[in-house]
Order: structure tokens, then sequence, then C-alpha cells
């Protein structure tokens, strides 16, 4: 029988047993066609062979990989034993194992991995654990189980935290070193939960309350998962070992003859990770074959791996336990259990049709792990005492199955959409916050350029009533000086008449002067309107820029049309001036009239009936904003009377007359 099952293990083809040899758990890079081979590759291979899983779903083969690990005897085994050889020979260089019938008979078996006694807790997790890790960091599900008869050494080479000696950490706290090394903190997520399989029923090592957790089956992919279990998100490694002493607290164990602590549950480890990786979209060509490739942006993509680590419990014969009563019942159900998962073991190795994973609530548990897309490293630990020959024999066996078991490994990829709706909001925040700012920063420039229009239109305003301030003010210089003027000139033809100067010369010169006094003022008046344009034309050029509904702006203009009105009325007040001028030359004239002597009464009483109606005139015609002509002086005095002054044969006389005349010649005109 063992030969046979030397056969059926290893010599079936020498394909497969060349298949074997060259295959190992340190290869990284294996071909990916291979059985069984490394699922760790480059980054750029990595994401090439993510988006081909994502349109493929067929998955790459990968064979369950088996390694044997054998204890060294303990105290009680070198006493008992002390006069036997091992039962077991290790060849390390071949992976091969011999188990001794006799002293001159042995099967020969050959594993993945062969580890002696010697074997340290490192090298252990490099060629068992290791490549599975970086498969589950890579986006696939992996399984690193144990298996062996009571107190082999299941516990030591899974379980222990090695907190005393570092060397001596188990697979459990060196896979999830090598998790949280390869993380990004930012991006990335790693959760634990742990749990144990007691008496067929599932229970939290974290929360011993919850203690009949049930097994959901996803009905359309076949995955499993347990809903109720209690999931912890892990940050540091010293945190996980916290987790994994209060799990070992709360897991069940009994004193046996085998075994001081014997396990009496199995105990899961599930890791979940979660990363965020970067996938580029398939390249789009263009109908030209010599065109280069247009690549569509990177889009988010995350990969879930989900690591299990089952420390089994272990397998044992009730006349060598010793188990009774209550320690009977579990090694019963420990045995049922793990005889379930040979049953599916032999079934799929064999290809039957039919494989009893529901017979056992750990088969469906790992019913990922073998036939399924997990991929799965099982080391099955031995004892050398011959005492136990036939327990070493069953657990060789049990290894040589699972290594016919191939999985078909799938990576577990999706689109990020929470992280791609992440990145989206922080870009909107960002958006937003620039928004913000930039309106601030339009509002501000509105702001300061409104402020800078109102002072330039303040400006314009004050700029614009000094000016029309100081021209007011020369306005009242030149008609005061005017005025001065006129009273010299006044002064000086009373003094020729004194004199006796010819009345024909100093008539015209006085009509010249006046005329050109009428003159000056015109010039001048043209001069204020000019400087009113300009300055109308100044104000239109600083309020330009700022026209569109300003309405400080409509009131300068205001203010500007009403200081326009201002200056017309002044216009006229200065016209009513000069009429009452001319009246008070007219009585300065009758006054000097009055002083003289002579016969020229009668003519002056006349000319001072002329002056006096002349002067009425003015006066009526100013008060309706009108100036007196020759017309309306001929219609009220009567133009024969004009002429008979104008005739008289005093010089004085008719002197006056022509001035009145071409005073109001010159203001007609």
């Amino acid at each position: 029988m063992a030969s046979g099952a030397y056969r059926n293990g290893v010599h079936k083809g020498a394909s497969a047993a060349s298949n074997f040899k060259s295959s190992s758990f340190k290869s990284k890079h294996p071909p990916v066609a291979a059985p069984g081979s490394g699922l760790r590759r480059s980054s750029s291979a990595s994401l090439g062979a993510a988006s081909g899983s994502l349109k493929d779903d067929r998955g790459v083969p990968g064979r369950v990989r088996v390694a044997v690990r054998l204890r060294p005897r303990n105290a009680e085994e070198l006493v008992a034993d002390a006069d036997f050889a091992d039962c077991v020979e290790l060849q390390p260089e071949l992976k091969r194992l011999k188990l001794r019938k006799n002293n001159w008979d042995s099967d020969t078996y050959e594993f993945d991995e062969v580890l002696t006694e010697f074997a340290s807790q490192k090298r252990v997790y490099e060629v068992v654990a290791k490549p599975v890790v970086e498969s589950v960091l890579d986006g696939y599900n992996g399984t690193v189980m144990a298996y062996g008869q009571t107190g082999t050494g299941k516990t030591f080479t899974l379980g222990r935290l090695g907190e005393e000696d570092t060397s001596a950490r188990g697979i459990m706290v060196r896979s999830m070193e090598d998790i949280l090394a390869d993380l990004s903190p930012e991006t990335d997520s790693v959760s634990v939960s742990y749990l144990q399989l007691y008496m067929e029923t599932i229970q939290d090592l974290l929360d011993p309350a919850n203690d009949n957790i049930p097994i959901v089956e996803d009905p359309r992919t076949g995955d499993v998962s347990l809903p109720g279990a209690t999931v912890v998100e892990v940050r540091d490694q010293q945190s996980f070992v916290e987790l994994l002493r209060l799990g070992e607290t709360h897991r069940i164990a009994a004193n046996t003859k085998l075994n001081t602590e014997s396990s009496r549950s199995h105990a899961l480890l599930m890791v979940n990770v979660k990363r965020s990786v970067m996938g580029r979209e398939a390249a789009l060509s263009s109908e030209d074959d010599n065109s280069s490739h247009l690549v569509k942006p990177f889009k988010p993509l995350v990969r879930k791996g989900k690591l299990v680590v089952v420390d089994l419990a272990g397998s044992e014969r009730i006349q060598k336990s010793g188990s009774e009563g209550h320690t009977l019942e579990e090694a019963k159900s420990i045995n049922l259990s793990l005889s379930a998962l040979g049953k599916c073991i032999n079934a799929l190795a064999e290809n039957s049709a039919h494989v009893p994973v529901r017979d056992s609530k750990l088969t469906r548990l790992l019913r990922d792990s073998f036939g399924g897309t997990a991929r799965t490293s099982l080391i099955v630990t031995i004892g050398p005492s011959p005492r136990h020959r036939g327990e070493t024999a069953s657990t060789i066996l049990f290894g040589q199955r699972a290594m016919k078991v191939e999985n078909m490994l799938k990576i577990k990829e999706e689109f990020d959409y929470k992280s791609l709706s992440r990145k989206l909001d922080i870009q909107l925040d960002k958006l937003i916050a620039e928004n913000e700012r930039q309106q601030k920063a339009f509002e501000e420039e509105v702001e300061r350029i409104t402020l800078e229009a109102q002072k330039r239109v303040s400006e314009v305003e004050r700029n614009y009533a000094d000016a029309l301030e100081k021209e007011r003010l020369k306005c009242q210089m030149e008609y005061m000086e005017s005025v001065k003027q006129l009273e010299e000139k006044l002064v000086t033809n009373k003094k020729k008449c004194c004199n006796g100067e010819g009345p024909g010369v100093s008539g015209a010169e006085e009509l010249a002067e006046v005329k050109k006094l009428l003159q000056n003022e015109i010039h001048l008046r043209k001069a204020a309107e000019e400087e009113v344009d300009y300055l109308k034309n100044r104000l239109g050029q600083f309020t330009q820029p700022e026209a569109g509904g300003n309405s400080e702006i409509l009131k300068l203009r205001k203010s500007l049309e009403d200081e326009a009105h201002k200056k017309k009325k002044l216009e006229e007040e200065i016209t009513i001036l000069q009429s009452q001028l001319l009246q008070l030359t007219f009585e300065a004239d009758r006054m000097r009239r009055c002083l003289e002597r002579g016969g020229s009464g009668n003519a002056f009483t006349g000319l001072d009936s002329l002056m006096s109606q002349v002067g009425h005139l003015h006066l009526k015609d100013a008060g309706n904003g009108q100036r007196a002509s020759i017309a309306t002086l001929s219609e009220q005095v009567g133009l024969q009377k004009v002429l008979s002054l104008l005739e008289s044969e005093d010089a004085n006389v008719r002197i006056h007359a022509v001035k009145v005349v071409a005073n109001l010649a010159a203001e007609g005109s």
C-alpha cells in the first residue's frame, strides 16, 4: 500500500515528477502556465495581468503546494525511544522523505519542500507562506494551513508570537509584518478576523460572546463569508500581536497524553487586504497601423486579497491520547471534520464529479482553498517517533493527495469607485476654494476700482468747483475793473468837457472806446464759454471709464448743468449791471449839467428827460430780461424829440445825445 501511494504520489508519469522537482516555494518568477507557479511579478507585469484578469475569468492554474516539517524528539521520546531509530529519514536536497517500515524496507515520498528538524522559523515562512503572502498583495486569495498529529508543532509553526525570542515568530506574525511593510497607510487597508471552529460551531476569538457565527455563500461567485465575525482594522504590528494574544487566551485547549496543551478547535485567521492601484485602460489604435497608439489615462483600481491561516486541530487516536468524557467528544468532532476534509481532497485529486463540501463546516470554510481560486500552501508536520508511525504515514498520505489538487487562481480586482469619488470630492473642494478665492479677489478688485473711480469723480468735482470759482472771481474782477475804467473815463470826459475840447472828436473817441470795451466783454464771454466747454470735456474724459449706471456721475452731470445755468444767470446779472452803469453815467452827466451855468437849460432839460426815459427803459427791459434798442426808444420817446436833441446848438447836448444813441446802438448790435 505504501509503495502504491509512492507510485501515485510521485511516479505517476515522469512529467509530474519533473514538475515537482523543478518548481519550488522559493521561485518567484516561474512561467505562468506552469501549474503551481509563483504569482509575484513586477509592477508592470502585475498591471498587465490585472487588466487581463478582468477580461478573462478563467484564471491561471495553481497546484496546492505541500511541504513536510519534521519535529525533533522531545524529552519523553528521547527516553522511551532511546533504543529505536527514527521512523523518518529526510533527504532535503532531493526533497524526499523515507518512511521506514523496518530496518531493511522503507517507502519514499517527494514533496515540494522537505524541512528538517533544524529548519528555522524564518526558512519555514519563506518557503511555505511568503509566496502566498505576495500573491495576496497582488490581489489573489491565499491559504496557509498546517495539518498533522497532535503535538507535532502545528501551532508552533503558525501561531508562535515570539515575544521573548523574535526568531521563534510563527507564520501569522511574519506574514502580517510583510503585509504592513508593503501597504501604504494613506490608500491601503488591512483588517483581521480571528475565529475557531469548535464542535461544529464557529466562535469569535476576539469576542467570546459571539459564539454561533453563520456561514454565508455567494450564489453567484461561491465565495464564503462570515458576516457576524468581528473585523478589526490593523495599523501596526504591535496591535496585531495583541489581537493574537487575546485570541489565544480564548482558544480551547486540553491536556492529553500526547500534548499538554492540545488544541481542541480549528483556528482560522482571516486577513483582508485592500490595495489601491492605477491600471491603464486598453490602448486605442487608429485605422492606420503606422499611426501612434492613443493610450487612455490611468483609472483607479482596488485589489482585494484574503489570506486565511488555518491551524487545524491535531488528529489523534483515542487509545493513545487517553481522551475521556467531554475531551472524547471533542476528539470525535475533530476527527470527523478532518475526515470530511480528507474526503473532499480525495474527490478533488481524483477529479470526482461530486465533492462533499457540505459534510462539515470546516470544508465549507476551506471551499476556496481546495479546488477554488485561492493559492494554497499546506505544511504537514510529523514526528520522528516509531511509536506513531501509523499517524505519520496517514499524515504523509494526506499531503500526497493534497498535492494533486489544482486550483484556478483569479485576481480580485475591481474599479475603485470610492477612491475615484474621494479624489473627485477633493478636486471639487479645491475648485470651490479656488473659485471663492477668485470671487473674493474679483470683488476686492471691483471695490478698489469703485473707490478709485469715486476718488477721481471727487477730484474732478473739486477741480471743476475750483475752476468755476476762479472763473467767477475772474469775471467779478474783470467787471470791477471795467466799472473802474468806465468811471475813470467818465472823469476824463468831464475834465475834457470842462476844458472845452471839440465835441465831435471826443464823442467819436468815446464811441470807439465803448465799442472796444464791448468787444472785450464779448471776447471774455467767449473765453469763459470755451473754458466751461474745456472743463466739460475733461469731466467727460474722467467719467468715461466709469460710465454705465454710476449714480455719482449722474449727480456730477446734473451739478454741471446747474453750474452752467447759474453762469447764464450771472451773465444776465452782468448785463443788468452794465445797464445800471449806463444809467449811473447818465445821472452823472445830469449832475454835471446842473452844476454848469448857461443858456442851455431847456436843451439840458430835454436831454435830462431823454436820459430819464432811457434809464426807465433800461430798467424796464432789464426786469423783463431784455435790452433797450433804438427802435424801442424811438417808439416810446419820439423820433422828433431825439432829432431835435441831436440838432441842438449846445455842443454838450449833442455829445450826450450821440452817446446815448451810440450806447443803445452798441447794445442792440
